[in-house]
């Protein structure tokens, strides 16, 4: 099979908010984006010299509107299947993220009270229903779909054979890219030490780059130094019982 390459559709700002279309193959979409933001993406496949048509899988990574916003337009305009995780399967059903939002940190207690977060956006029913790791071979890509829960119960990641992880949540760039290659958390997760578990675990499959949906490409050997500190910081706010998670 062909080498995957993994290239980046901005869909707000320069690297805002992003999907990302892996070429193999055949070509595979991963998220879609803002609500309303399916034509973007679609033009975005289009100007990379691919077929929207012949986009074989729409890969969601979790259950947060900037993420799935677009699920069902972006279906219907390219007639891919749609793949989600069933531990998210309430957000895709109902088109609403699980609320409250837990934040991360002063971004996300800021942008917590943002009304586009809050908005009902139009509902999809996978037509993949992830539970485990899913090979995406016969989807015409070199690589896989990999549960990675924390940020959200049903958070999956890509990880490509050649070693692209397309991470979605579980990472990001500081300030949604403003700060070239430092890593960050989003501005919420449901379940932080679950997430950074799942980070560790990922970048122990030595990954050669981390593709986020709020920024630009990651270097593995930052975010391990990153993710250390952050396990500290985050084992001393669960010892003062000061670590929200999400129980439902």
């Amino acid at each position: 099979m062909s080498r995957t390459k993994v290239v980046p559709i901005p869909v707000m700002g320069r690297h805002h908010v992003n999907a990302y279309l892996l070429l193999g193959r055949r070509p595979v979409v991963v998220d879609a984006g803002t609500p309303g933001s399916g034509r973007k993406i679609h033009d975005g496949i289009a100007a990379h010299g691919v077929d929207p048509s012949d986009v074989s899988l729409i890969v969601i990574t979790h259950g947060h509107i900037d993420h799935f916003g677009s699920a069902a337009e972006l279906h219907r305009l390219t007639g891919a299947p749609v793949a989600g995780h069933v531990a998210d399967l309430g957000p895709y059903r109902s088109g609403r993220a699980r609320e409250p939002y837990l934040p991360t940190g002063p971004m996300g207690r800021l942008m917590a009270g943002n009304k586009n977060l809050h908005l009902r956006v139009e509902p999809f029913e996978p037509d993949v229903l992830l539970t485990g790791e899913t090979d995406l071979t016969d989807f015409g890509v070199a690589g896989r779909v990999v549960p990675t829960p924390g940020h959200t119960a049903g958070s999956v990641s890509v990880l490509t054979d050649e070693g692209d992880l397309v991470a979605g949540d579980l990472i990001a760039t500081s300030f949604f890219g403003l700060v070239r290659g430092r890593p960050a958390n989003p501005p919420f997760h449901d379940d932080p030490l679950a997430n950074l578990a799942s980070l560790r675990r990922m970048l122990a499959l030595n990954p050669t780059g981390l593709h986020v949906g709020h920024g630009t490409r990651l270097d593995p050997d930052r975010v391990r130094r990153w993710a250390e500190r952050e396990h500290r910081r985050l084992s001393r706010l669960h010892a003062a019982g000061r670590l929200p998670v999400r129980t439902v």
